[in-house]
Parts: structure tokens; sequence; C-alpha cells
């Protein structure tokens, strides 16, 4: 996937969530129920936290895989390690 298309999606998933909070924001103005406005609020950490983690991932993909490629087989290791535990990130 290039930069321009990975960042591109990434735009998009944060453009939807710019939505959804301001969806929220009148949620709160309307008083709706807390627990409707908290449910709301925790899908948008969570896609705030996708894009955060899509972001990361892009970033070690492009700026580690040629560095480390240069290194060898040794170094492809090195990032597929790395790339396994950024998933918890």
């Amino acid at each position: 996937m290039s930069d321009d298309h990975s960042h591109a999606a990434i735009a998009r998933r944060l453009k939807r969530a710019n939505g959804h909070l301001e969806t929220i924001v009148e949620m709160v103005e309307q008083g709706r129920p807390c627990a409707q406005i908290a449910q709301q609020l925790q899908a948008v950490e969570s896609a705030i936290e996708s894009a955060k983690k899509a972001l990361i991932h892009d970033h070690i993909g492009h700026s580690l895989e040629d560095a480390l490629k240069a290194v060898g087989p040794k170094g492809r290791a090195v990032l597929k390690d790395f790339r396994l535990i950024a998933k918890y990130l």
C-alpha cells in the first residue's frame, strides 16, 4: 500500500470519527441518556485508536523496512518481530 493510499484511508477514518463526534455533541446538548452517549464515545475512541494503529503500522512498514532490508535476512526477521509486537500498541 502506498503512503498516499494509506494516508488517505487514515484521513477517511478520522473524518468519519469526527462526524460521529459532532453527532455525540448534539446528543449531549439534547440531553440524551448518558449510557447512550458513553456507548457512542466508546465507538469514537475505538475508531481513533484504530486510525492511530494504522498510522503507526504504516510508518513501521515504510520507514523501517528499507533500513532493515539492507541488513539482510536478520533485518527482515527483526521487522517481522517488531510488527508482531506493535499490534499491541
